[in-house]
């Protein structure tokens, strides 16, 4: 198993020996989840992809892997294309590849735990018009060939007490039992791990840079509810704090209860809820309502403690970023820094404060070319010298017990070409036109999406990804199901309406393939906006990230008079809010840095 050819072709061996002629391989877990603990990082052990998003299909005589734009550069950077071919998502589908490659009465596996119900109607549709099978497996083919798996974390529970969450889990409770009594349902299945956290004030460990626990949830119509988890990860003061209402069985137990729903009317979310979890259902006998988990719009719409944590934990780590880009300032035209040192010298400036408990996702410390690769993620093998006259990005963020951040920005080192200024101002442009909408309550973040596209289209440019994910309270840094994103993009959540309380990414972009990448992302929270004669509510968002934009990119002459006057406030503002909490010295070099373009 020493290389991946070699585990490829012990899957294929296992395969022949279950007597089945493909298997699918996505990345996530029983949960849905899009950041996976070690143990369900099976995708990343079979072929190599270290993005966060992506599948595979494996035949006896040929293999695929599907990304989507993305990951376009990172999978043929990790991925032997000798052995996969490369897929694009949404321009093709599993299913759709499978019609095309599998052959007639071929048996493809699936694991369901692993895909969501439509998925697999999606896929044995296809199959069933070549005479193919679809074939549920009881283990996984992959864990049977992984020597080495890790085991899920015994991480133990944390609680998030209520004077960080804004509301007390009896209440949350309360409020699912009421939307259940609503829609006549008697118990709802929360099997995302951020919706059990949220619902029960909880967090844990299982995940890197993700503070969940591997853990299941029901929830009744009486507000009681019951925790599947493993129970030595439960001391005293968590078992204290979930009290008799929250009722606490072994993990294990999960499954043999939903036999137990006979009778019940169960709400299931078809997007996060497994195809496995829908089919214990059916063989009980449970009445099965399809809706959305009622915990993820309540955990979407941010309370004003949470707003208020949020604020304080995007100052502390706008003060380590500017600490870390003051003294990239003065390292980098040096040109011994590295994307390894320069990632490790941003998590020592954040680690200072005393209150970081996690990374919010690994940070992308990317130079030159590598910038262009939009999830680029460093490891030893890339990692890669910050040049003179070249662009070097970061995208990182941290997990705060009263918040989450993301944010990057991008730095050029020494003198910048025309072309990267102009690229630069055009992203800049279009966050500042996000940043500054007004739009009526209802509005998509989907119509939202052209603003910050705008400016590169007018030059024939676009980017691979979407413009704004929503973000949690110590929680998912990626959080549903608000999203800024083109409709049909692949992109769930676009069609979301957003609403007052809801935290987004505003990140547009820019990559020129083998030679730099440009992202400039701050976080914003929607909010209520007066607007004189206004015949509906009217929203806006109020930036919440607080970092200097690199001035040195800005063409100045490319911004009107109300896009400068945006980003001299903006820097004021990151003056006012930033300097206090650094030194001297970097408050000197922070002045300079926020100092009005018409000074430039």
């Amino acid at each position: 198993m020493s290389t991946y050819e070699d585990r490829l072709k012990a899957l294929r061996e296992e395969l022949a020996r279950r007597r089945l002629d493909g298997f699918v391989v996505p990345l996530t877990d029983e949960h849905m989840s899009e950041y996976v603990g070690a143990y369900a990082q099976r995708l990343a052990w079979l072929t190599g992809f270290q993005g966060s998003a992506g599948s595979a299909v494996v035949l006896p005589a040929e293999a695929a892997i599907f990304v989507d734009g993305r990951y376009t550069l990172q999978v043929r950077e990790q991925v032997d294309g000798a052995h996969w071919s490369y897929q694009s998502v949404p321009q093709t589908s599993i299913a759709q590849w499978l019609r095309e490659h599998a052959g007639a009465d071929a048996r493809i596996g699936y694991d369901p735990w692993l895909h969501t119900r439509g998925w697999v109607a999606a896929a044995r549709a296809a199959l069933a018009a070549k005479g193919a099978e679809l074939v549920a497996v009881e283990t996984n083919p992959v864990d049977a060939i992984w020597p080495d798996q890790p085991r899920p974390s015994d991480a133990r529970l944390l609680v998030q007490p209520d004077a960080l969450a804004g509301k007390p889990s009896s209440i949350k409770r309360q409020e699912i039992a009421d939307w259940l009594d609503a829609h006549g349902a008697d118990v709802a299945v929360l099997s995302a791990l951020d919706s059990i956290a949220w619902a029960l004030n909880i967090r844990g460990a299982d995940v890197d840079r993700t503070p969940v626990a591997l853990a299941y949830a029901l929830v009744h119509a009486d507000a009681t509810a019951d925790l599947f988890v493993a129970p030595d990860k439960l001391d005293d003061e968590v078992r204290q704090h979930l009290g008799n209402a929250v009722r606490i069985h072994d993990r294990a137990a999960f499954q043999p209860a939903l036999g137990q729903l006979s009778g019940k009317c169960v709400v299931a979310d078809p997007e996060r809820a497994v195809a496995a979890i829908f089919e214990a259902l059916d063989a009980a006998g449970a009445t099965i309502f399809e809706a959305r988990d009622p915990a993820v719009l309540s955990k979407a719409v941010k309370n004003e403690t949470e707003i208020a944590g949020h604020r304080a934990a995007q100052a502390r780590d706008g003060a380590a970023l500017t600490r870390f880009l003051h003294w990239l300032s003065i390292e980098a035209p040096k040109g011994g820094l590295t994307e390894l040192s320069a990632a490790a010298k941003l998590l020592a400036f954040r680690e200072e404060n005393g209150l970081l408990r996690d990374l919010s996702f690994d940070t992308i410390s990317a130079a030159g070319p590598n910038a262009a690769i939009p999830h680029y993620r460093v490891s030893a093998q890339s990692d890669r010298r910050i040049e003179i006259d070249s662009i070097y990005l970061v995208d990182s963020g941290g997990q705060y017990q009263d918040g989450t951040t993301d944010v990057t920005r991008t730095i050029i080192v020494g003198t910048p070409t025309a072309e990267m200024k102009d690229r630069f101002t055009r992203v800049l442009k279009g966050h500042i036109a996000l940043a500054r909408a007004l739009f009526p309550e209802g509005t998509r973040g989907s119509q939202l999406d052209t603003l910050a596209r705008q400016y590169l289209w007018a030059a024939g440019l676009d980017y691979a990804h979407g413009t704004g994910h929503g973000v949690g309270a110590f929680l998912s840094v990626h959080e549903g199901p608000q999203r800024i994103a083109p409709v049909g993009s692949g992109y769930a959540g676009g069609d979301e309406p957003l609403r007052a309380g809801m935290i987004l990414s505003n990140e547009p972009g820019y990559y020129k393939s083998g030679d730099y990448g440009i992202r400039i992302e701050n976080l914003v929270l929607v909010e209520p906006r007066d607007v004189a004669g206004a015949e509906k509510r009217v929203f806006g968002f109020e930036t919440l990230t607080f970092a200097p934009i690199d001035r040195n990119l800005i063409d100045v002459t490319l911004l009107d008079s109300g896009e400068r006057a945006w980003v001299d406030a903006y820097h004021a503002k990151v003056a006012d809010l930033i300097g206090p909490l650094v030194p001297l010295d970097v408050r000197d070099w922070l002045e300079g840095a926020c100092r009005p373009l018409e000074g430039a």
